[in-house]
């Protein structure tokens, strides 16, 4: 639209936008392991890969002493160590095992659902084609429960290549931080190519990514411009960016306040705020404040519903 600014700016707070129940429940379980573990011996905490994908987040549990390695050989045996929001393949299992480490799960329990489909329907003797990006630590340990029965698609040309042993036996799941509207089009392919193709018994893209893209999708005929709050390892933040981009909008992902290019706020009049799920509020805040300075601003809050999902803890880390 790029609207005149001369009037300043008006801010459309997507709303929901920040933390999910799972990143909130991660975090969490971190937070109570480094404190069950004051005073001990031998009180490092480890994390294998990021606990979730924000920069912020992690700098923040560094600071406390968590240590954040790739892999489990950079843990000395014995120690404890919690797996990231994005779960693992039973083989990271069975190496902690080997090792003696003492493990936390923080795997978001909907990350553990699409998990556990995978086993089951590879149990019944389904090829079970999983829908998301190579590289991916959710894909990495969902592809990893069941590694001789599934494959992995992107899109519609992975579909095109795919071989299966039985095309009357094919389920599908999805990670859990797509697109809708990409996942949409992937199983259509996939329907064409196997009529008899079964499908999760509930979608499995997570209901923090869908609200946080229908929020921003609501905004879209309004804005300007849209800034997501998020790292750029964050699959659901990069989606967001994408939504508005297929809406012809002005779209970028941003750490947070340091990542605003001022030119992108002169030619904005209204700008839609959202975050990612693993962003928190702090960032969301930090950037309403640098479009605040940089003119007159009027923030209004646009809601699509209201979350209200927690996880309970892990056992291992409750308190009695």
């Amino acid at each position: 639209m790029n609207r005149s600014t001369a009037t300043g700016h008006t801010v459309l707070l997507a709303s929901p936008r920040s933390f999910c129940a799972g990143v909130e429940r991660a975090i969490a379980v971190v937070e109570a392991a480094v404190d069950a573990a004051a005073g001990t011996a031998d009180p490092t905490v480890y994390v294998r890969k990021q606990i979730v994908h924000n920069g912020y987040v992690v700098a923040q549990l560094e600071a406390r002493g968590v240590v954040f390695v790739e892999e489990l050989d950079e843990v000395p045996d014995g120690a404890t160590v919690v797996f990231s929001a994005h779960g693992v393949a039973p083989q990271v299992w069975r190496q902690a095992g080997a090792r003696h480490l003492e493990v936390i799960d923080a795997t978001c329990p909907l990350v553990s659902k699409v998990h556990a489909e995978a086993r089951r329907f590879a149990a019944r003797g389904d090829t079970v084609v999983l829908i998301g990006h190579a590289g991916h630590e959710e894909v990495d340990g969902t592809m990893g429960q069941v590694p001789s029965a599934m494959a992995l698609v992107g899109d519609g040309d992975d579909v095109a290549a795919l071989r299966v042993p039985d095309e009357s036996r094919v389920s599908y799941l999805t990670q859990t931080t797509l697109a809708a509207d990409d996942v949409a089009d992937v199983v259509d392919s996939l329907r064409k190519r196997f009529p008899l193709l079964q499908e999760p018994p509930s979608d499995d893209i997570c209901y923090a990514t869908t609200n946080r893209q229908n929020a921003v999708r609501a905004l879209l005929p309004e804005s300007d411009l849209v800034l997501v709050v998020g790292s750029a390892n964050s699959s659901n933040s990069v989606r967001l960016v994408e939504l508005a981009h297929r809406h012809g909008v002005e779209a970028h992902l941003v750490d947070g306040a340091d990542g605003i290019d001022p030119a992108w706020l002169d030619r904005a009049a209204t700008i839609t705020v959202t975050a990612g799920a693993s962003a928190p509020p702090v960032l969301v805040e930090q950037v309403l404040a640098a479009i605040t300075a940089h003119g007159p601003t009027t923030v209004s809050e646009r809601a699509v519903t209201t979350e209200t999902l927690q996880f309970a803890l892990p056992k291992k880390v409750r308190r009695p």
